[in-house]
């Protein structure tokens, strides 16, 4: 592994090639997701926007945008992850076969009655908890979401808008607010519904990364038939980058895309592992700040680590300027490109891939090229609208 630091940004690049990963995330597992998804009234396939003005600046074949900001109108696109886990929760629960049973299944009276009484919890930075919310209220349930200090109040209500029984904004960092959640949810007797994962809870925050393979599936099969040769992936626990990259190596083994993940640079806890060298997952101590509050996460889910640490081919950490960037850029797209509207979260990696495709030095680092076609994914909208604001509009 190789270290290079650039203005604002810092790589670390592989010497050999990425490893596919442990064969969870497949395409074949994709399938099964999706299937449960399309019985959803709600669902809807969002957009995966062609930024053609930008590629043919740039000089590159294509570049691709999945933009989740209409995802089940959550403005986000965690809503995949948490209502494939509550359907899979309630399954087991319910002694239902998820791989037969479909939303309408539990949509019976006798069924709701006993969803009624089911109670779910979980901490977030805002879009997982919101997520989560909304889905326990499809099926007649209710859901307490925890949430660190800091967070903006805007979230905190969307969240009990999308139907928490309670939004709670702890004083604990992320870490400390994931285990004061756990406690509760021992305590009370709830469903703990928590994207990252420790040695004796891993089936649920499996679930929840296989809930995010519909938006790879979905991606792909927009694509108007070519195969990805890059993709820049949020990281914050790891769980949608580390789905994303595992479906990704398992449908294109024959050319993988390279894969990178970006994290803020003073919560890189991915980046951190990374550069360790060891193999083994990192922690970020304290109480890191960064305007990128949906990876603001400081330690990777142990049951994905091992396919970023194996499966990307890059980890970059950000300063929040780039992630500004980014949402101008998105905003205010290039000749008839489509605009974009990206949060703090959503947008880091296209103001990555701009610094990158302005840098003769950066572009061979990442071998980026006339015939490269790349993939992005806006994993959010406007979720702080009054934050979004003041850096798009100033």
């Amino acid at each position: 592994m190789k270290k290079y630091v650039f203005e604002n940004i810092q790589v670390l690049a592989k010497e050999s090639p990425a490893l596919p990963g442990e064969g969870m995330f497949t395409e074949q597992t994709a399938k099964k997701v999706l299937r449960f998804h399309r019985s959803m009234p709600q669902y809807r396939e969002t957009q995966l926007k062609f930024l053609s003005a930008a590629a043919e600046k740039y000089g590159v074949r294509a570049i691709y945008v999945k933009d989740e900001s209409a995802r089940f109108g959550l403005k986000a696109f965690k809503g995949l992850g948490g209502s494939y886990a509550v359907f899979r929760c309630l399954c087991e629960r319910l002694g239902l076969d998820p791989d037969a049973a479909s939303f309408s299944d539990l949509q019976t009276e006798e069924l709701r009655a006993r969803c009624a009484g089911i109670e779910f919890a979980t901490a977030t930075d805002g879009n997982h908890g919101k997520g989560v919310a909304w889905a326990a209220r499809l099926f007649g349930c209710c859901a307490h979401v925890y949430m660190p200090k800091g967070s903006v109040e805007a979230r905190r209500k969307a969240i009990e808008d999308a139907g928490a029984a309670e939004a709670v904004i702890t004083d604990f960092n992320y870490d400390k607010t994931v285990a004061y959640a756990s406690r509760l949810a021992e305590k009370n007797g709830w469903i703990l519904v928590q994207d990252t994962a420790w040695e004796g809870y891993e089936d649920v925050p499996r679930w929840i990364i296989e809930g995010y393979l519909t938006l790879a599936a979905e991606s792909c099969a927009q694509m108007d038939g070519m195969a990805p040769t890059h993709v820049f992936l949020q990281a914050g626990v790891g769980a949608m980058a580390g789905g994303v990259t595992g479906y990704l190596l398992d449908r294109f083994k024959d050319e993988p895309p390279l894969i990178t993940t970006v994290e803020p640079t003073d919560v890189a806890c991915v980046f951190l592992s990374a550069e360790a060298g060891d193999g083994k997952a990192r922690s970020v101590e304290g109480d890191p700040e960064t305007i990128m509050a949906g990876l603001n996460c400081g330690t990777p889910c142990c049951i994905i680590w091992p396919v970023l640490r194996d499966g990307a081919s890059y980890y970059c950490a950000c300063d929040d300027i780039i992630t500004e960037e980014g949402m101008r850029a998105y905003a205010n797209p290039l000749g008839g490109d489509p605009a974009v509207v990206s949060g703090e979260s959503g947008a880091v990696t296209h103001g990555l891939l701009l610094r990158i495709l302005k840098n003769e030095e950066l572009r061979k680092l990442f071998k980026i090229d006339k015939d490269s076609v790349i993939l992005l994914i806006s994993t959010e909208g406007a979720t702080d609208p009054e934050g979004y604001d003041r850096i798009v509009r100033g």
